[in-house]
């Protein structure tokens, strides 16, 4: 929320507007404080959690009296465009305010409330919505302000969990947030591989305690070591009744006699440092806010601003705030299929549970790694694995990439084979950029040896290339003639025909988390700036991403060419801030961004020029951006995207299937898996061509450059920001047909 806020006052000043606070308790409470950085706010509200301007729920704002009160408020201040993040209660009766807002001038006017003056100055009243909420719960946004980092908050404590229960050969039960809505619930057993889900959404047939020992049994004869499940607090059985994490344990521990614990996670969720997710979701979400109440008009629809995709959209609220009371109705009334797709794709749950019998379809089909480690490669490959084997294919696992195809280092891999691979970073099947091209009879015979049928390469942009030799190593050899599916790993998301590749989440929330430990470094020195060298090969990226979640005062890209004279603008910027209550400094500088501005030129431009104004540090980040544990995003983006491949290559095999025989020589045989906007797609090799920039391994058009203005506003220079790409008012009903048919 904070970033949310930060973003709606600096948007706001940057166009000329008064920006004012409402504090706790909303509308009624306490007066309205005008706000002008830096004195009212704190400079990095990033790392803080929470609300820097407080939050309560307003009894008084349900009765007329004290929205006459309110309306009283705004017009003495000359306030008639408000900016409100809340849930779907706020928004209501944010409209509800609106709606009224003639009536309550007439009346205050009628009381000597307010003059027939301020009353005609202030004759209507613009709203525009932004959603705040962990829960996810709001139809018509793919993500809410907070959903992503209470994710965060939970996997760390389930990872922590993990260990003991390991240890200890336990069963435990999570119940997390979740009263109406199973968002938190659903996405965090895809990230941990939980052993079950309760969701209200889905409520499990009349026999699942059955399901479940059964369930929890054959996972421990598989030879894990603990069980997890996952119990929104709103769970309920078909009939209504709730199911509590209590009653789980009570079955699992009266029917298995397994060691169980219980562990509710409570407000915890709801604290802590915000992800860069939801630090960059909040300053989009805040500058498209403004925008939206610039260009009101006494006309204009009370609006949400909402994400859809990578597209910030403006969405009518009355309408968003309708189909989510239509998911409550469609509950209460037992109609939960029509629940879920009211909810959208954020529900879109794979399954990932081994039938009692598996299929068996006589395919064979082999899964590698390729490139630099990313994190989340691992639950790609869980879940390719896994839902293969439900496919009825054979699955092989390919050590060190095509290297290791070319001397057969390939192996069956089962059910058990990726136990608990969706919390582990980097690669465990190993993973190198050498090229398939001079290993083309060695590869060839290793697919003849081990009858692959399909091939699935996880990785970046050497999986890519590689793929692109593979294709072309069709003409002379015959075994290469089977489908290929590449999915986008890699760090630096620079792989053409996909908005997001696995591992960028991960990497850019530890640049982030590595910028708000340095910055608090310099809160006792005082009069410093932090040059940080990002990883990213030629793409920006993480460079930009990262200033936009950090607060960045500058951040030099490749794609955005910048000159001395820049570089002294940057530098008389820093001075002038050095001057306020802001006595610190963040510039970000991406590997490849410039030849000969290297990290250690401006490092040096910047010491020189800031004698006696401040002083500089520098910090090459290096190979720790590769590691670490996979963010929830990461960990459940590869466990869509392994299950869509998977689906994709085992009907592409059907079709490309002879007497036996596997021959594919289409150009539609060999696709790439990407996040385009709204929807996963899949896009042929040979036509991404076109679209990439080889010299510098890049995509020639990046969705994200568009963001860069925003970077610059939020730092406080003085630029002009190009308004053509503004989001235009949609309609949810229209969309939502357009989401499900995606899904």
């Amino acid at each position: 929320m904070n970033a949310a806020v930060r973003a709606v006052v600096r948007v706001g000043i940057y166009t000329g507007a008064k920006v004012y606070f409402v504090h706790e308790p909303p509308w009624v409470g306490r007066e309205s404080y005008k706000c002008s950085f830096p004195t009212d706010l704190p400079h990095a509200p990033f790392p803080q959690g929470g609300t820097v301007i407080g939050s309560a729920r307003c009894q008084d704002f349900r009765t007329r009296e004290g929205r006459l009160k309110a309306a009283r408020n705004l017009v003495k201040r000359g306030i008639t465009n408000l900016c409100v993040i809340g849930g779907d209660g706020s928004l209501t009766g944010a409209d509800t305010f609106r709606a009224e807002w003639s009536g309550l001038l007439a009346d205050l006017v009628k009381t000597g409330g307010i003059t027939a003056d301020e009353a005609k100055k202030s004759s209507f009243l613009n709203i525009v919505g932004m959603v705040g909420s962990i829960d996810n719960d709001f139809c018509g946004t793919d993500m809410t302000i907070g959903t992503d980092s209470a994710l965060h908050r939970i996997m760390e404590i389930v990872d922590a969990i993990t260990t003991t229960a390991q240890s200890h050969q336990r069963t435990f039960v999570l119940e997390v947030m979740g009263r109406h809505c199973g968002y938190l619930a659903l996405v965090t057993s895809l990230a941990c591989g939980a052993d079950w889900v309760f969701i209200p959404e889905s409520p499990p047939e009349d026999d699942w305690e059955d399901h479940l020992c059964r369930r929890l049994t054959e996972t421990r004869g598989r030879g894990s070591r603990l069980n997890i499940i996952i119990v929104a607090e709103g769970a309920i059985d078909k009939h209504g009744k709730a199911i509590t994490s209590e009653d789980i344990k009570s079955l699992v521990v009266k029917r298995l006699g397994y060691d169980t614990r219980v562990t509710i996670l409570g407000h915890v969720q709801r604290g802590g440092t915000p992800s860069a997710f939801d630090r960059i979701l909040g300053s989009r979400m805040g500058v498209e806010a403004v925008m939206a109440l610039l260009e009101g008009t006494p006309d204009s629809p009370a609006c949400v601003v909402s994400l859809s995709g990578n597209q910030a959209v403006r969405l009518p609220l009355m309408e968003c705030v309708q189909v989510t009371k239509d998911v409550t109705t469609a509950m209460k009334e037992g109609r939960f299929d029509d629940a879920v797709k009211l909810r959208g794709r954020a529900f879109y749950c794979p399954h990932v549970c081994l039938p009692p019998q598996p299929l068996q379809s006589g395919y064979n089909l082999a899964v590698l790694n390729v490139g630099a480690p990313a994190a989340g490669m691992n639950a790609a490959v869980r879940s390719t694995v896994r839902i293969g084997i439900i496919h009825g294919h054979r699955m092989l696992a390919v050590h060190d990439g095509f290297e290791g195809l070319a001397e057969g280092k390939v192996e069956e891999i089962g059910w058990a084979g990726v136990g608990g691979w969706t919390g582990l970073g980097g690669s465990k099947l190993g993973t190198k950029r050498t090229l398939p091209k001079k290993y083309f009879e060695q590869i060839s015979a290793t697919i003849n040896d081990f009858s692959i049928h399909g091939l699935i390469i996880i990785g970046g942009f050497e999986a890519f290339t590689g793929s692109l030799e593979m294709i072309d190593g069709r003409a002379k050899f015959e075994e290469l003639c089977i489908p290929i599916c590449v999915i986008p790993a890699t760090v630096s998301n620079n792989v053409p025909g996909s908005d997001f590749s696995i591992g960028a989440d991960t990497a850019l929330n530890t640049i982030t988390m590595t910028c708000d430990r340095i910055k608090q470094s310099a809160a006792g020195t005082k009069r410093r700036v932090f040059i940080i060298e990002t990883m990213g090969g030629y793409c920006g990226y993480l460079a930009t991403m990262a200033g936009l979640a950090a607060g960045a005062d500058a951040a030099y890209i490749y794609e955005d060419p910048f000159t001395i004279r820049d570089l002294q603008i940057n530098v008389e910027h820093l001075t002038e801030k050095m001057k306020t209550t802001v006595k610190r400094g963040l510039v970000l500088r991406n590997e490849k961004c410039n030849d000969n501005y290297t990290t250690d030129f401006i490092f040096n431009l910047y010491s020189e020029e800031g004698k006696g104004i401040f002083d500089c540090r520098k910090n090459v980040l290096g190979h720790m951006q590769q590691g670490g544990t996979p963010t929830p995003f990461d960990r459940n983006f590869g466990t869509k995207m392994g299950t869509k491949a998977v689906a994709w290559i085992s009907g592409k095999i059907k079709e490309c299937s002879r007497h036996g025989r596997i021959f594919a020589n289409t150009a539609d045989s060999a696709c790439l898996l990407g996040m385009r906007r709204r929807s996963l797609v899949f896009q042929p090799l040979a036509e991404l061509k076109e679209q990439t920039d080889f010299d510098h391994r890049l995509p020639k058009e990046q969705w994200w450059l568009k963001l860069r203005p925003i970077l610059k506003i939020l730092a406080k220079y003085k630029i002009d920001l190009d308004t053509s790409e503004k989001a235009h008012l949609e309609h949810i009903m229209r969309k939502r047909v357009s989401m499900e048919s995606n899904i």
